[in-house]
């Protein structure tokens, strides 16, 4: 019979972190001809394991833990790295974590980081500036539920010139999302805003003025 100290020793084992067990799992991901670097089709299975949509914001939040560098990719060091943090080396852990990842998301000052990282981390790194499509839906994904703005800034991107957003925009557009009053009473025209804000609430200051003449 098997004694009570062994099956103690096993549980606190499997309950402590393992490297090697976290590696193995990163394998399940992996290919034989690329075994270092989790790519799409791993990735998709990854989410599925832990129960999670793709673009769920708590892949974001996760891809930031690990400060992984492109979209779509998790390489062996980043792994390690990320999941070491957390202790997670098994679906089970990570999915106990899911709940911390998202509640990083209400810290103001990880938020702003999360949002920073979120430019470099989907843009295409052949270019400085982020396309617009994809800049739409991580707006959404990032933004969305929380800028009551959001609505209509997209409606005023779909309309506009701009095919592009660089980072100085990107970051200023958190900063008007957090700062500025709905009513845009608060918006110094004169202020160190981007243009493109500029035109934004030019924009809906007309949007607003027609439907208040109809």
């Amino acid at each position: 019979m098997e004694s009570s100290s062994r099956r103690v020793s096993r549980v606190e084992e499997a309950q402590s972190f393992s490297q090697k067990r976290c590696l193995a799992w990163f394998r399940e991901y992996t290919t034989p001809d690329d075994p270092d670097t989790l790519g799409p089709e791993g990735m998709e299975k990854f989410c599925e394991d832990i129960g999670v949509e793709p673009e769920n914001v708590v892949m974001l939040v996760l891809a930031f833990k690990m400060q992984a560098r492109q979209m779509g990719f998790f390489t062996k060091e980043e792994w390690l790295k990320g999941l070491g943090e957390m202790q997670c080396d098994s679906i089970q852990k990570l999915q106990y974590r899911l709940d911390y990842l998202r509640c990083l998301l209400n810290d103001q000052n990880i938020f702003k980081a999360i949002y920073r990282y979120a430019y470099d981390f989907a843009r295409d790194k052949d270019q400085r500036s982020m396309d617009m499509e994809t800049a739409k839906a991580m707006l959404q994904l990032l933004l969305g539920k929380h800028w009551a703005l959001y609505t209509q800034f997209s409606q005023f991107l779909d309309q506009s010139k701009y095919k592009v957003i660089n980072k100085d925009q990107w970051c200023n557009i958190l900063e008007f999302s957090r700062t500025i009053y709905n009513d845009l009473s608060n918006y110094d025209v004169d202020g160190a805003w981007p243009v493109m804000l500029d035109e934004f609430v030019e924009w809906l200051k007309a949007s607003r003025a027609k439907v208040a003449i109809s």
